[in-house]
């Protein structure tokens, strides 16, 4: 006797009726763009600032001190515009957890701020509008000030990459998955795009005879990041879609043309202010705009199901176990 065939195929689950499985990311426009930008570009800016200190180019130096301090306090006040009120923050700090990545984030944001506010100090009150405020200063104050700007430039030495990555790691630590899944490349892109922003910043604001530094860093960042990016997109397979698809994607497109663009364009930009503006300029807008790719790709794969379902079958079925089926419908 032949069995009877099933009038109706086993179907086949992905998600209830086409739902997201997860929710999508609350983070608001502009301000976490933003202060990844901000947080990253004042890591680098430290790092470069150590850097330059210790092989005597005292105008890169005192460049990258201040371009640090203002990315660090901007990037806080972005982020305290994002949680809503200041106190969230605070409330942050009274936990240090090292297994998570918000608790360390927290408290990197916090110690690399005081860090470099104290470092640029000195710089900003030996400036003529300051200068009443440090004539006002007791003189064991000003004495003390040169040489402890100093040792907080080195300590935000170590705290600048960690700064300037700690937020990729943020990202990837989630269950969104066009993050979760690219947790390799993240950091080196947060990096390369950090030293780029970095590199346009100490372009900018130094005589061009004393930024040879900078632009080797805005070289080197614009090469990291576009390598990173590359990698990234070509890895992931399906889950990597959202950064080449939509409003993601032609964000994306544009930071890397802007990119590439600036850092070729750093490579010659000693030889003319206006190839240093544009090169400083394209870096700058490129780093930017990589945030609001990145922060879009990842709210377009949490909507769509199938790039958190569909990458959990194929483990399942590699690991050798059946993924769960839905039953099959019997009624439209």
């Amino acid at each position: 006797m032949r069995r009877e065939e099933a009038m109706v195929p086993e179907a086949e689950f992905r998600s209830y009726y086409g739902q997201p499985v997860i929710k999508s990311p609350v983070w608001h426009e502009p301000h976490m763009p933003a202060y990844l930008y901000l947080g990253g570009l004042s890591g680098a800016a430290a790092v470069m600032g150590v850097m330059a200190g210790l092989s005597g180019r005292d105008r890169l130096a005192l460049t990258s001190r201040v371009t640090a301090a203002l990315g660090a306090t901007a990037g806080a006040a972005f982020l305290v515009a994002e949680l809503g009120r200041p106190e969230r923050f605070l409330n942050m700090l009274r936990v240090f957890k090292p297994t998570s990545p918000m608790s360390m984030g927290s408290w990197i944001l916090a110690v690399h701020s005081g860090l470099t506010a104290v470092a640029a100090t000195p710089v900003l009150l030996a400036t003529r509008p300051a200068s009443r405020i440090a004539a006002s200063l007791p003189a064991a104050v000003t004495a003390v000030l040169p040489a402890a700007g100093d040792a907080a430039s080195l300590a935000s030495g170590v705290t600048g990459p960690l700064m300037a990555t700690y937020t990729a790691v943020l990202l990837a630590d989630t269950a969104v998955p066009a993050w979760h899944e690219a947790h390799r490349e993240l950091p080196f892109l947060f990096a390369g795009s950090a030293l780029a922003a970095a590199g346009a910043a100490g372009m900018l604001a130094t005589p061009r005879a004393q930024a040879g530094p900078a632009r080797a860093v805005a070289v080197l960042g614009a090469a990291l990041e576009t390598a990173a990016g590359a990698v990234l997109e070509s890895r992931l397979g399906l889950v990597g879609e959202p950064y080449h698809q939509g409003r993601a994607g032609r964000l994306l497109r544009a930071a890397r043309v802007l990119t590439a663009g600036g850092g070729l364009l750093a490579a010659v930009a000693g030889r003319g202010r206006v190839l240093t503006a544009l090169s400083g300029l394209a870096l700058t807008a490129g780093s930017l705009v990589t945030r609001f790719g990145i922060l879009e790709a990842g709210r377009a794969s949490a909507a769509d199901p199938k790039y958190t379902v569909v990458p959990q079958r194929r483990r399942l079925e590699g690991e050798g176990r059946a993924p769960a089926r839905a039953p099959a419908r019997m009624w439209p």
